[in-house]
């Protein structure tokens, strides 16, 4: 089976090198993956020159400055420098770019938009009119449209923010389970959950495994259940245990997404 990871992060100041990403990749069998740019960090060198030593094996998520005085020019400069997304937030803003022309541009230039939120936000009429304007950008809705940073009243905003599932150019991304559920006070020697919320089931009933990716959060998942529980409890669900419906998870949807068809 193909196995992508489309979340992981890798840096030479802030989390770890892509050589110890490449580690736990090579552990557990994981064939490819998307770099997603970490917050703050507009200078995506490190993840270009990484990324062209490794063949085709991973994938370019670039941060602009919104604070640049050409924000468009430098989206299309990192296309050219052979990006294969952007990371945005739903409510996202560039002092020198209108409410839509980033998002615009990205579908444009082909470029995968990576969307960074909560259901809170991404179930806002804000966002409904960032997508209404920009039907032919490519969004993908990470971290189960951010589930891990709901409130305790997750469930309304979750299952409005999982409507994006009804515009055609929509994907989410699934986590690993330390993302979604508390951490047991005793750790045994098998993974266990005391409770795992019906969130995957959830965004199957709407988007599909058709559009659902898994993406580990590497390195940050180090620190929740590791990197291959993080791959485990995705494949070892029982949302995905239909026939064919794992593969499309981790790695068919990726890959026509991404561009490793």
């Amino acid at each position: 089976m193909l196995i992508i990871d489309t979340h992981t992060h890798a840096g030479n100041n802030w989390f770890e090198p892509i050589e110890v990403l490449e580690f736990q990749m090579d552990r557990n069998g994981v064939d490819r993956a998307v770099l997603i740019q970490h917050g703050g960090v507009f200078d995506n060198g490190y993840l270009f020159d990484e990324a062209a030593k490794r063949g085709d094996r991973f994938k370019v998520v670039v941060l602009v400055d919104p604070e640049s005085a050409d924000p468009l020019g430098d989206l299309s400069r990192e296309a050219e420098r052979g990006a294969a997304g952007v990371r945005f937030a739903p409510d996202g803003e560039f002092v020198n770019a209108g409410p839509f022309d980033m998002w615009r541009r990205a579908g444009e230039l082909g470029l995968v938009v990576s969307c960074q939120g909560d259901p809170t936000r991404f179930a806002s009429d804000d966002f409904a009119r960032v997508m209404d304007a920009c039907p032919d950008t490519e969004v993908v809705i990470e971290h189960l449209a951010g589930i891990a940073a709901a409130k305790s009243d997750w469930e309304a905003d979750y299952e409005r923010a999982l409507g994006l599932a009804d515009r055609g150019n929509t994907t989410i991304k699934v986590p690993g389970l330390g993302e979604v559920c508390s951490r047991p006070q005793r750790l045994l020697p098998e993974l266990e959950w005391d409770y795992v919320p019906p969130v995957f089931e959830l965004a199957k009933d709407t988007f599909g495994v058709e559009r659902m990716m898994w993406g580990s959060d590497f390195p940050p998942a180090a620190g929740r259940e590791g990197y291959g529980n993080a791959l485990r409890g995705v494949m070892e669900h029982p949302a995905f245990a239909g026939d064919g419906e794992l593969e499309w998870v981790m790695g068919k949807c990726a890959a026509r997404v991404w561009g490793w068809d």
